[in-house]
């Protein structure tokens, strides 16, 4: 079973700021597979669950806040017995130009909070994780506040690409790997 956990803040406030691109991209993902994102009991998340020519998926949105994101996916690894080589996490990065995505197969949280807490509760980093630039903030605004600010209309052409390549490159990793996932993506954003 392969898991793929898009981070983000729940609630309508937090719906289309920088720091929920991770969950833009998974109810992407899962609108296109057809599947419904549900609450599911015991795993703080909202789920559905998806075939990737015939490869069984769970796509996860966690109800926790950010910071707290590890609770739920701990949840989610011990319900579906998840591996590490399975699972993906799909956020923002402060550190990528707007738009630009990187898939990772492992590393440290980079300052981000969201991963910070999933390998806190997974207690490892060996975990792929699919970034999506948000870019820097501004002159005079902190990286704190910057993330929680809605992108802007100028913007939307850029966001829109990067959505539609973050989903097939998470379709690569399901139906393939995270090599042959990286070789595409990370070179098709540069």
């Amino acid at each position: 079973m392969k898991l793929i956990v898009g981070l983000g803040n729940p609630g309508r406030i937090y719906s289309s700021t920088r720091h929920n691109i991770g969950f833009v991209v998974v109810k992407s993902l899962a609108k296109d597979c057809g599947a419904t994102l549900k609450r599911e009991n015991f795993t703080y998340s909202l789920t559905a669950k998806a075939k990737f020519e015939a490869i069984p998926v769970v796509i996860a949105l966690p109800l926790t806040f950010m910071n707290l994101a590890g609770q739920a996916v701990k949840a989610l690894v011990k319900k579906y017995r998840v591996v590490k080589s399975d699972l993906l996490v799909v956020c923002d990065d402060l550190n990528l130009e707007l738009g630009r995505i990187r898939l990772r197969p492992s590393g440290s949280s980079g300052g981000h909070r969201g991963l910070q807490s999933i390998i806190d509760n997974l207690r490892r980093e060996d975990f792929a994780r699919l970034k999506i630039g948000i870019g820097r903030p501004p002159a005079g605004m902190e990286a704190s506040d910057y993330v929680l600010k809605p992108f802007l209309k100028k913007e939307t052409g850029v966001l829109n690409e990067a959505v539609q390549n973050a989903c097939e490159c998470c379709r690569v990793w399901v139906q393939e790997n995270t090599d042959k996932a990286m070789n595409e993506f990370n070179k098709r954003s540069q």
